[in-house]
């Protein structure tokens, strides 16, 4: 393992973030509509076959919505989502084999072959990246910045559905 990947081991920082990826209670649920109308608009707006909004755990990325992939979660290897919220910005690879940070990457050397993948964090309003708006494709591209930017918007709507589920979650505990 990289250790230029710390935000995702045991310091007190990982473990506020984990703690508020667990506060909205997306894990390990049925996907919803409105995450999954997220991930169509993604990959619609970018023209790529797969995409998702995800969830970074301590070892498993919790896909809440996908697009064009039957999984709901894979491993948290760096390189891809677990990277991803290591920034603030829209991270992307544009050629996954010739990427360092994903040329060892089971969805680049597995049945995938994934060669493009660009993901805008989910931040909430306190400050913590819980996951991805993400697309991803088979072949290497080159993202327009209004594509990226449209991740970045994604993102926020995602965000802010969070703190709307985060609301009703409160209301029904009374």
């Amino acid at each position: 393992m990289v250790d230029t990947y710390e935000y995702l081991d045991s310091t007190a920082a990982e473990q506020a973030r984990l703690a508020a990826v667990r506060r909205y209670q997306l894990v390990d649920r049925p996907t919803e509509a409105a995450y999954d109308r997220i991930a169509y608009i993604a990959a619609t707006i970018v023209d790529t076959p797969i995409a998702s909004v995800t969830m970074v755990e301590a070892d498993r990325v919790w896909l809440a919505a996908c697009y064009g992939l039957a999984v709901r979660q894979i491993g948290s290897e760096p390189g891809l989502c677990a990277s991803a919220i290591g920034q603030d910005g829209v991270y992307v690879v544009r050629n996954a084999v010739e990427d360092p940070r994903t040329t060892e990457h089971p969805l680049v050397t597995g049945d995938l072959k994934l060669r493009f993948y660009a993901a805008a964090p989910i931040r909430t309003r306190d400050g913590f990246r819980l996951g991805t708006v993400n697309v991803i494709d088979r072949k290497p591209r080159e993202p327009e910045p209004k594509h990226l930017r449209s991740l970045e918007y994604l993102a926020e709507i995602v965000a802010d559905e969070l703190e709307l589920r985060l609301m009703a979650i409160r209301g029904a505990l009374g």
